[in-house]
């Protein structure tokens, strides 16, 4: 039995992640991602205005009049949710965990893609696969896979995005668009997510938390590594030791990014202190002009 205080928390999130869909993303989804192409629907009589190259000559000789072509996109797609659940999701300095974030911003891409009448699946992942949910359409998967996010209790220490990635492309062999919602706080991955990008329409969400750009001052501090236990203290009141932290941190962000912007891959940068639906709807804006 799933406990009522899981049910609702699901409910919560099912509330304001679908105000966020009918009030800020509506139809934003639906304009920034292709369908499979266009497929041919009916004739009808020409009207002023009509594409003159949509015209059918056969059939306007054959009635004495113009006639066009008209198709309708053959819209169904099949979005992949493949999300980072090792333990390092379970830290956040400000209200939410990193995972809670990425459990929201799932919520609203996957009511987004069901009201589009596509089909949403999830894979959860640490240092292996950990869950995997075949895409289905309908509200009621939806709220399946929003509490896969929440009651899922991660065996895996670890994160291997590659491994993910390879798992999605021998569960998903026609072309997908796949979030990938990490962050990124893992290597060895950059050849698993160009081979990935090639057979899908891959975006990556980057979910971090203020604390992990900077050390604040607060003198000394243990710190744990949630994915290997490992504890070591710090003395933060060390302004040399905050200066290499920060200058380690924009050198791994400068290497992710110069990474991405060479496979041509656009992200979605999210943080813990601040609305993630910003950044999806610049991102949705982007897309609609890129289309």
């Amino acid at each position: 039995m799933i406990p009522k205080e899981l049910l609702k928390k699901v409910r919560q999130i099912q509330i304001r992640t679908s105000r966020t869909v009918n009030d800020v993303l509506a139809g934003r989804y639906h304009s920034a991602f292709r369908g499979r192409g266009m497929e041919f629907e009916e004739v009808a009589p020409y009207q002023f205005g009509d594409d003159v190259r949509l015209i059918d000559w056969n059939v306007s000789a054959r009635y004495g009049e113009p006639f066009i072509k008209k198709f309708r996109e053959e819209r169904e797609l099949t979005v992949m949710l493949v999300v980072d659940a090792s333990p390092s999701g379970l830290f956040g300095s400000d209200r939410q965990f990193k995972l809670d974030v990425a459990t929201e911003i799932c919520a609203v891409l996957a009511f987004s893609a069901i009201r589009s009448n596509d089909k949403v699946g999830l894979i959860l992942f640490s240092d292996h696969v950990e869950h995997y949910v075949p895409a289905k359409k309908g509200t009621k998967h939806v709220l399946r896979i929003i509490r896969e996010l929440l009651y899922h209790n991660p065996t895996g220490q670890g994160t291997d995005i590659a491994e993910a990635l390879r798992f999605l492309n021998r569960v998903t062999t026609r072309k997908s668009v796949c979030f990938l919602v990490s962050d990124f706080l893992a290597s060895d991955y950059e050849l698993a997510l160009r081979i990935a990008s090639r057979r899908h329409d891959l975006i990556p969400i980057v979910v971090t938390d203020p604390r992990e750009h900077e050390l604040p001052n607060v003198g000394l501090i243990e710190l744990e590594d949630p994915e290997t236990g490992e504890s070591v203290l710090v003395d933060t009141s060390s302004r040399s030791l905050r200066r290499k932290y920060a200058k380690h941190v924009a050198s791994v962000l400068e290497q992710r990014t110069a990474m991405f912007r060479k496979m041509d891959t656009e992200t979605i940068d999210v943080r813990t202190d601040q609305p993630y639906v910003d950044p999806l709807v610049r991102f949705f804006r982007k897309r609609e002009v890129r289309r």
